[in-house]
């Protein structure tokens, strides 16, 4: 069977005005206030990467330190109020899962992808899931594993911004852009205005493979 694997934030939902709360309960104990434009700055950073744009005054294990107790208590929110799926989203994912293996490879901290999948009803339609840590520290090398795992021989990865296309291309799978989400132009086999699109597109990229 076929796989797509999906990145999360600026691809399959939008989360960053349900978490802003969250991360202002925890920064404010150093005097940091973020907004949501703040925040969509951050999708696709790694930890160190936060805590350096946030909080580059403490030490690195310091600001680690604060990072992770914002990313616990913004997954303790979204497991509750969920953020914001794109359009058509659950039920383009429910026609997938027919056809193809779906997973979710993303940059994000324990707990995040959990709550997207608890909030939103959508544990059932993936096979696994691949985050910051967990098992790698890069995307690419995310990707790679969740591959080698499940023996995934035939994949693309679904992301919005140019990082989520240098991973793809590391990882050695064809990339489908989101333009909808948060990044920008990135090289890709192929683009989505919407989320609804895919179906149609992943059929164009298999057959453009296979033409080769």
């Amino acid at each position: 069977m076929a796989a797509v694997l999906f990145d999360l934030d600026g691809t399959l939902w939008d989360s960053t005005s349900a978490i802003v709360p969250a991360w202002n309960r925890v920064l404010g104990k150093w005097g940091k206030t973020v907004t949501q434009k703040d925040m969509a700055g951050i999708m696709g950073l790694t930890d160190r990467e936060i805590a350096r744009r946030f909080l580059p005054e403490l030490p690195e294990g310091e600001g680690l330190a604060a990072i992770h107790a914002a990313a616990e208590a913004e997954a303790e929110d979204l497991r509750v109020s969920g953020g914001r799926l794109y359009p058509a989203v659950a039920e383009t994912l429910a026609a997938l899962a027919g056809e193809y293996g779906l997973y979710i490879v993303s940059n994000c901290m324990d707990g995040y992808v959990d709550a997207f999948l608890q909030a939103h009803a959508l544990s059932g339609l993936f096979a696994d899931a691949a985050w910051l840590g967990n098992p790698a520290s890069g995307k690419a090398e995310n990707i790679r594993a969740l591959c080698e795992k499940h023996g995934l021989r035939r994949a693309v990865y679904v992301g919005d911004t140019a990082a989520d296309g240098a991973a793809a291309r590391a990882a050695g799978l064809p990339f489908i852009r989101a333009a909808y989400g948060f990044g920008g132009e990135a090289p890709c086999e192929a683009v989505l205005q919407t989320f609804s699109e895919l179906p149609g597109v992943l059929a164009a990229v298999w057959q453009k493979e296979e033409n080769q």
